[in-house]
């Protein structure tokens, strides 16, 4: 049961990141037929702490609360410092006696300081998973989650994936009506589609990069829109097939379809979002032929479908 939530500060601690978990667990809704929580945010002395903005926080209490909440949140914070040993046995502890752990952001970092992460599925904000799993090896860290579960052990991405992860966590305890409620109140979606693939910025690149297949990649971009075979792309770079091939992976690391269908699907994001071209004219102009596949390779990797990328990325001011 859901009753108590300790949230610890750390110094350089992101002001929004906390604020999401202050405003799904701090606040007291309880006239409107909420669930109530004790809430504390807690730092390691219980002195105040300076945020990532500047200003300074003033905490409710120091680690004890930590000792025996229901729930244990980090939000996001510097990842360069190292962690306090206090702060470190007291999510080793909670995890012992099973409180949920969630980390918003950077926060996966204070985690896997403790040890939390390892042999388990994580995930924080696209621009740190590959130092995240850099760091612990053995934890399986999914860059296109918005929030993981495993076991006690929630992380969360980016900035509001937080709210995601938290209402995911309401929506567990209480039921998927109070979630959608709670989510109501606070002006968000009760639950988002996709993952983080759709916020990472992958512009086609402007000069690919490749030991002796440079000037092929170059022609591949420029006709995106064409059906080109793995023939016609080896006689370009006066290969055979097999030889093309295999020097196309080892100096891509993919195959030549997999490259292509990439470029593709990256050609479609800018049309999507800088144009008003519909969904079959932007297939078209990307090489995909039809929408059905467009939507086929584009869902799968972005994480969502044309339509709904281009309602959230949308440039309002785009006229082509």
């Amino acid at each position: 049961m859901l009753r108590t939530v300790a949230v610890i500060a750390l110094d350089g601690v992101a002001p929004f990141e906390l604020g999401v978990v202050c405003e799904v667990f701090g606040l007291d809704r309880t006239a409107d037929g909420f669930p109530g929580y004790r809430f504390d945010v807690c730092t390691v002395d219980g002195g105040p702490v300076r945020t990532s903005s500047g200003f300074s926080l003033l905490p409710t209490a120091d680690l004890r609360p930590v000792a025996d909440a229901d729930l244990v949140v980090v939000p996001a914070a510097s990842f360069h410092d190292a962690v306090a040993a206090p702060v470190l046995d007291a999510l080793r502890a909670a995890d012992r006696r099973g409180a949920t752990l969630l980390s918003v952001c950077s926060g996966a970092f204070v985690l896997g300081a403790a040890g939390l992460l390892d042999g388990r599925e994580c995930t924080t904000h696209w621009r740190y998973a590959d130092e995240l799993a850099r760091r612990h090896p053995t934890a399986r860290v999914r860059c296109n989650s918005l929030y993981v579960a495993d076991g006690n052990v929630l992380t969360s991405a980016g900035t509001a994936a937080g709210i995601d992860a938290c209402l995911h966590l309401v929506r567990q305890e209480h039921g998927s009506a109070l979630a959608t409620r709670l989510a109501r109140r606070m002006v968000v979606p009760p639950h988002r589609d996709g993952g983080q693939a759709q916020f990472i910025e992958t512009p086609i690149a402007d000069s690919p990069t490749a030991a002796t297949l440079e000037s092929v990649l170059v022609w591949m971009q420029q006709h995106l829109d064409t059906t080109i075979s793995v023939e016609e792309l080896a006689a370009r770079a006066h290969m055979a097939p097999r030889t093309f091939a295999r020097r196309f992976r080892a100096e891509t690391g993919t195959t030549p379809h997999d490259w292509l269908t990439g470029q593709r699907v990256l050609l479609a994001r800018q049309l999507l979002e800088e144009t008003s071209l519909g969904v079959e004219t932007v297939a078209r102009r990307c090489g995909f032929g039809d929408a059905a596949t467009l939507r086929h390779h584009f869902s799968r990797r972005v994480g969502a479908t044309p339509q709904a990328y281009r309602g959230t990325f949308r440039d309002r001011t785009a006229v082509g």
